[in-house]
């Protein structure tokens, strides 16, 4: 089989209508596998006002707003006109990106023909839980999680770390890689800006610790303000640069009162805003690859991150930035201090990070997801003819 004889029906909880870091991904992945000449079909809510363009074909399925994060909505229903549509797309390899109704669903659907099923891991849901008062939950979600991870045929995650875990919660036994890229065109160090740092009223002797990302409790806000509550107690001069936008913008507004708040930045302006820092400071612990640690690696820029899945793939400790323990807001402050107080630190670990960054072509990272499609569809083939 080649790569023009693919059929990939994909299913995702958000493909195109708000912007992260996953969806980004797959819109990256279609685009390459729509360029190899394989036919794909995505399965998605949708909305008037997206985001962004989707990339390839896009079918709407039901679904409702959630309550209390009205700008993310829930799957509810492979419908019969979703149905039939994918009965006529008749596709050889399902790929479902989320773990959700209309994923389950899916997943039911392809093992009824006997057709493989590829899961992506794109966020450690089970961690969510902590930021809402329900850490109690967590267990129950890790179980949901393993029925559903356990009936697709192989599973991706974004980094080694990440696929540790899921072996390690016993979620699949067939896990691979599938990274991410960088731009280099957008992030790299020449996007620095001063004038643009100015006009933000951050002077140019000014070290700016930098937040990029969603603005939702669970990428580690109030770590984050803790840390900086803590580098303030300490006297230690700095800016802090948060880009991003998010329901939580308003409770981190009034955490940061001497933070200069950006906004959404994209494309270009982005990669002006991410070179514009002096280290990135990424505490979450919930992401399963971090494209921000990435994108701030690529611009030559050090980043302090919570040794979590993702960073630990990416960041050398104590070579291109530091992994500290997830919470500990002393050693977040100490390692933010060092680089704010050291600017010959803060310049050989950006060039690591740089080159380290240097690593991830998106082409050849989505060939992998390529060539796992193909490969389950020669288990699934060579299985049958066993039968």
């Amino acid at each position: 089989m080649e790569m023009t004889d693919l059929r990939i029906a994909l299913v995702s909880g958000n493909y195109n209508y708000v912007r992260d870091g996953a969806n980004q991904a797959l819109n990256r992945l279609v685009g390459y596998l729509l360029r190899q000449g394989a036919a794909v079909r995505v399965y998605s809510p949708t909305v008037d006002e997206p985001a962004f363009p989707p990339t390839g074909d896009l079918v709407s399925v039901p679904s409702f707003a959630i309550p209390g994060r009205p700008e993310y909505r829930f799957p509810i229903a492979l419908s019969p006109r979703v149905r039939r549509d994918l009965a006529a797309f008749a596709p050889n390899v399902v790929h479902v990106a989320s773990p959700d109704t209309v994923s389950h669903r899916a997943v039911s659907w392809a093992r009824a023909r006997q057709v493989p099923v590829l899961a992506s891991v794109h966020t450690r849901f089970e961690t969510y839980f902590r930021y809402y008062n329900m850490a109690w939950f967590e267990p129950v979600m890790e179980a949901i999680l393993r029925r559903f991870y356990r009936r697709c045929d192989a599973l991706v995650a974004p980094s080694e770390s990440m696929a540790q875990v899921l072996r390690d919660q016993r979620m699949n036994y067939d896990v691979g890689i599938w990274s991410r890229g960088v731009d280099r065109e957008i992030f790299n160090p020449g996007r620095r800006d001063p004038e643009w740092r100015r006009g933000l009223g951050i002077a140019d002797d000014d070290v700016v610790i930098g937040f990029l990302g969603r603005l939702v409790m669970e990428k580690g806000l109030d770590v984050f303000s803790d840390t900086i509550d803590e580098l303030n107690r300490r006297g230690v001069p700095h800016k802090v640069l948060v880009v991003g936008e998010g329901p939580a913008r308003d409770w981190f507004e009034a955490r940061l009162p001497g933070a200069v708040f950006a906004g959404f930045q994209g494309g270009a302006d982005l990669g002006r805003a991410v070179a514009s820092m002096d280290v990135l400071f990424n505490p979450s612990i919930t992401e399963t690859f971090g494209n921000v640690t990435l994108e701030a690696m690529a611009c030559a820029r050090p980043v302090v991150a919570a040794a979590a899945t993702g960073s630990e793939s990416l960041v050398d400790d104590g070579a291109s930035g530091r992994l500290i323990r997830p919470g500990a807001i002393h050693q977040f402050a100490e390692a933010l201090r060092a680089y704010v107080e050291h600017g010959d630190l803060r310049t050989r670990h950006g060039a690591a990070g740089e080159a380290r960054a240097m690593e991830f072509s998106w082409d050849r990272i989505n060939q992998a997801v390529a060539d796992t499609y193909l490969r389950l569809i020669r288990q699934r083939a060579g299985a049958r003819r066993q039968g």
